[in-house]
C-alpha cells in the first residue's frame, strides 16, 4: 500500500527495562493500567485506512465518510536501529494522547474505535518496521504494550510487505514479542486482537506471508484476522477485481485450515480479511477496482462471515482525479464521495458471540425469463451467532417494467420468505441486479438476484437503441436531464445528450448479457469534456476524451463467466453536457 514518502532521519533509541523474569510490561511515559477495560471490536468490522500523515482529522473525516471504525497508518521507527515508536517514524509525532488522542476519544464517543497499523511499505522496504529496526524482542513488547495503554485499543495491525517478508530475524522477533503483550493481556484481563495484513496472489499467500503465519503458530503467538491486500497483484494481467477477491480470500482460508486444523469453517471464514484499493491502483488500469465491484464484495464478505473489510485508504474515496492512477488523495475513477465508504459500512455488526446476527441468502441467484413471464426465488436467513430476532425484508433495483414482490416481508431469523419478480410485455431486455436487505435492530445485511430481461438487446454482442434514432431512451437509463436531441448529431437525426452537472455525471446506462469469456469492443462517437465510455459488471473497462466535435472512441474488453455487464456514458462534475451517437458493441 502506498506510504508517506518523508522519514525523519535522526536515530532514537528506546531504553528497555528488564526485569530477571523478562519483559516489564507497563512502565514507560505512555503506560496506563493494564485493566483499563478497551472495547472488543465487533465480530465484524469495516474499518478502512487513514492516512495519518498528512493532517487530516480522524475525527472529522469518520464522520463525514461514515466509517466509524479507522485504521490508522502508519507507526514505525524513526531510523534503523531504533526501538522507538512513532506515528510515520517522525520524531515530532510521539506516542502520546497529544497526538491523535482527542480525535480517538470523540471517535469511540460516536460508537467507533481505532486499530492503530504497525508497518506499511515505507517502513518494510526502509527498515523501519519495528521488529526489521529493533533486536530486543522485549523493547518491540514494551512498545507494543505503550500503543495499547496510550490509545486504549483492543488490536493491533502488523502490515509486512517487501523486505520485511524476507527477514527471519524480524518475522520471529515480532511473533516472539506479541506472544508476551498477548501473555500480558491475559493476565490483566485486557481484549486483545493481534491481525496481520499481508500481499495476496489472486489464489491466496505466496510462500513469503505464508511463512509469516507458519512462523506465529511456532512461537504460539494467537493471529486472530488475516487481512489480505487484494489489488497490486504485479502479474501483468488484466483482472476482474471483485471475483480475484473471492479466490483469494478463499484460498487463504484453504491455507488457514492447514494452519488451523482444529477450527470451523465458520471460524476460518472468521479470521479473514479484504482489503481494497478503490479506483486505479498504483499498479495501473489493469488493476482498477469500480463501483460494480463494490457491492459485490461486500455481499460475498457478508455471505462468508468475514472479519474485516477495508480499504486504502479512507482519504481516496473521491472521484476528484479522473484517470489518475494510484493518488493517495482521490481514486481516479467517475463516483461519489464517500461511495465506497458508504457501500462498505453496514458490513460492521456484531461484537463477539453473543450478538445476535444472522444472515441473508437468495436461492436461486440469477434467472432469465421472457418479457411477460416472472420468476421465484427463496430468501434464506439464519442464526449466525446469539438468539434469532426479527428480521425485516425489502427489495430494491427492480427496472421499470418488473414488479418485486416479498412474501411474507417479515421474518424470524432461520425462516424463509418468497421473492417474486414478475416482468411486462414492455420490460427492457437487460441484465439487472435486484437486492433484498433484511434490518433487524441496527444490523443490515443483503444478498443479490441477477434477473436477465431477454429478448433484443439481451443477445450476444447486441446495443439497443445505439444510434437514437428511436427518438426515444429506451432501454437506456439516464440520470435527471439525460435525453434524445436533434443536434448535434453524428449520423442519422438523433443523438444521446448526458447533462452532466455540478452535483452528478449524467451517466446513462444500458444492461447488456454477452457471451461468457469472450473478447468485445464497445466503441461510438461522443462529444464533450471528460466524457467516459465503458463497461462494468462481468467485465470492467473504459476510456475517455475531450472534444469540442464527435470524436471516436473504443475500448476492448473480455467477459467472464456470466457475460452481463453494463454498458455506461458519463461526463464530469462541473464539465457540462456530453453527446454520444452510433453506439456499438462488436465481437
Amino acid at each position: 500500500m502506498r506510504r508517506p514518502r518523508t522519514l525523519g532521519a535522526v536515530l532514537s533509541v528506546l531504553a528497555t527495562t528488564v526485569a530477571s523474569a523478562g519483559l516489564v510490561l507497563g512502565s514507560g511515559a505512555g503506560a496506563q493500567a493494564a485493566a483499563t477495560a478497551a472495547t472488543p471490536m465487533p465480530a465484524h468490522v469495516f474499518a478502512p485506512y487513514f492516512e495519518s500523515w498528512n493532517g487530516d482529522s480522524p475525527a472529522a473525516l469518520s464522520q463525514q465518510s461514515g466509517a466509524k471504525y479507522l485504521t490508522m497508518a502508519f507507526i514505525q521507527t524513526e531510523a534503523r536501529g531504533s526501538c522507538t515508536p512513532y506515528w510515520n517514524g517522525d520524531s515530532s509525532q510521539p506516542i502520546a494522547p497529544s497526538e491523535f488522542g482527542a480525535d480517538f476519544t470523540t471517535i469511540r464517543s460516536r460508537g467507533g474505535d481505532v486499530i492503530p497499523s504497525f508497518g506499511g511499505y515505507t517502513a518494510d522496504n526502509g527498515g523501519t518496521e519495528i521488529a526489521d529496526s529493533c533486536s530486543s524482542v522485549d523493547s518491540i513488547a514494551a512498545a507494543y504494550e505503550k500503543v495499547i495503554t496510550t490509545y486504549d485499543v483492543s488490536r493491533l495491525d502488523m502490515d509486512i510487505e517487501d523486505n520485511s517478508l524476507e527477514n527471519s530475524a524480524g518475522i520471529d522477533r515480532r511473533n516472539k514479542a506479541i506472544k508476551k503483550v498477548q501473555d500480558w493481556a491475559a493476565a490483566n484481563g485486557r481484549p486483545l486482537q493481534i491481525s496481520y495484513t499481508l500481499p495476496t496472489t489472486t489464489s491466496g499467500l505466496a510462500d513469503s506471508g505464508l511463512a509469516v503465519l507458519e512462523n506465529a503458530v511456532s512461537n504460539g503467538t494467537q493471529v486472530d484476522v488475516v487481512n489480505l491486500m487484494t489489488f497490486d497483484y504485479y502479474d501483468g494481467a488484466s483482472h476482474n477485481m471483485a471475483q480475484d477477491t473471492k479466490t483469494a480470500i478463499s484460498g487463504l482460508k484453504d491455507q488457514l485450515a492447514d494452519l488451523y486444523p482444529s477450527k470451523t469453517e465458520a471460524q476460518l471464514w472468521g479470521m479473514t480479511g479484504i482489503i481494497e484499493m478503490p479506483g486505479i491502483d498504483d499498479y495501473g488500469p489493469a488493476e482498477t477496482f469500480t463501483t460494480a465491484d463494490a457491492p459485490v464484495v461486500y455481499d460475498w464478505a457478508v455471505s462468508k462471515g468475514l472479519s474485516t473489510l477495508s480499504f486504502w485508504a479512507l482519504q481516496r474515496d473521491n472521484g476528484g482525479c479522473p484517470g489518475t492512477g494510484g493518488n493517495d488523495t482521490c481514486s481516479g475513477i467517475p463516483q461519489d464521495t464517500w461511495y465506497f465508504s458508504r457501500t462498505f459500512a453496514p458490513f460492521t455488526s456484531g461484537s463477539g458471540p453473543a450478538t445476535d446476527d444472522y444472515s441473508v441468502a437468495l436461492s436461486p441467484g440469477s434467472a432469465t425469463v421472457a418479457p411477460g413471464e416472472s420468476t421465484t426465488a427463496t430468501v434464506n436467513t439464519a442464526v449466525t451467532s446469539g438468539s434469532a430476532k426479527t428480521v425485516d425484508l425489502t427489495v430494491s433495483g427492480a427496472p421499470a417494467g418488473v414488479k418485486a414482490v416479498l412474501d411474507p416481508t417479515s421474518v424470524t431469523a432461520g425462516g424463509t420468505s418468497k421473492l417474486t419478480l414478475a416482468t411486462s410485455e414492455s420490460a427492457a431486455p437487460g441484465t439487472y441486479r435486484i437486492t433484498v436487505t433484511g434490518a433487524s435492530g441496527t444490523l443490515g445485511h443483503a444478498a443479490a438476484f441477477t434477473l436477465t430481461v431477454s429478448g433484443p438487446g439481451g443477445g450476444t454482442g447486441s446495443l439497443v437503441n445505439g444510434d437514437f434514432e428511436s427518438g426515444a431512451l429506451n432501454p437506456w437509463t439516464c440520470q435527471p436531464g439525460g435525453a434524445v436531441v436533434s443536434t448535434p448529431v453524428h449520423g442519422g437525426s438523433h443523438a444521446l445528450s448526458v447533462a452532466a452537472t455540478a452535483s452528478q455525471t449524467g451517466e446513462c446506462t444500458q444492461a447488456l448479457t454477452l457471451a461468457p469469456n469472450t473478447t468485445y469492443t464497445l466503441s461510438g462517437w461522443v462529444q464533450g469534456s471528460y466524457s467516459y465510455l465503458g463497461v462494468r459488471g462481468d467485465a470492467s473497462a473504459d476510456t475517455w476524451g475531450s472534444s469540442n466535435g464527435y470524436a471516436k472512441q473504443s475500448v476492448t474488453f473480455t467477459t467472464g463467466s456470466t457475460g452481463a455487464v453494463t454498458v455506461y456514458l458519463h461526463g464530469w462534475f462541473g464539465q457540462g453536457t456530453v453527446y454520444a451517437d452510433d453506439l456499438s458493441v462488436t465481437s
